[in-house]
């Protein structure tokens, strides 16, 4: 790995980076993050008895079109066609892991696809349950994997 910041030019200028002269490969990475809350909100969550409905549903659907959005919200990100979003949603006693998985094939990776969908999904259920628990906590936010591209496969050690 590089230690060198790819999006600053000689000058120190921020630039997107030119990803013409990569090849195409399937690029996949997995992120992950949680919410914390009271066991009351938890429970209105795991069962689909929040007042704004279901909780769950709506936050897989925001972590989705969030991945599709990252170049808008990223000022350097490239805009990439996605082949695959899947936002997995675990519920247990005091919160939610979110895990966001993004595929593409193409010249540059979606950890920030991940990242962003894994973020907004937990964003989206601070939303629909803070009249139950405004005091949730969202944190470890987190890339757990990548592969493909030049640099290969990774994995977070702390997963």
């Amino acid at each position: 790995m590089s230690d060198t910041l790819t999006h600053l030019d000689q000058a120190g200028a921020a630039h997107m980076v030119d990803v013409g002269g990569k090849a195409d490969t399937r690029r996949e990475a997995v992120a992950t993050g949680r919410i914390t809350m009271t066991a009351a909100a938890a429970r209105a969550i795991a069962t689909g008895a929040a007042a704004k409905g279901d909780v769950l549903a709506v936050a897989r659907v925001a972590g989705i079109m969030a991945a599709k959005r990252t170049s808008e919200l990223i000022p350097l990100c490239h805009p990439l066609p996605l082949t695959r979003v899947a936002i997995d949603l675990a519920p247990d006693a005091d919160g939610v892991t979110v895990t966001a998985t993004c595929v593409t094939t193409g010249k540059t990776g979606v950890e920030m696809e991940a990242l962003t969908a894994a973020s907004v999904a937990l964003l989206t259920i601070y939303d629909m349950a803070k009249a139950i628990d405004r005091g949730m906590t969202i944190g470890d936010v987190h890339l757990s994997a990548k592969s493909g591209g030049k640099s290969g496969d990774w994995r977070a050690d702390r997963d």
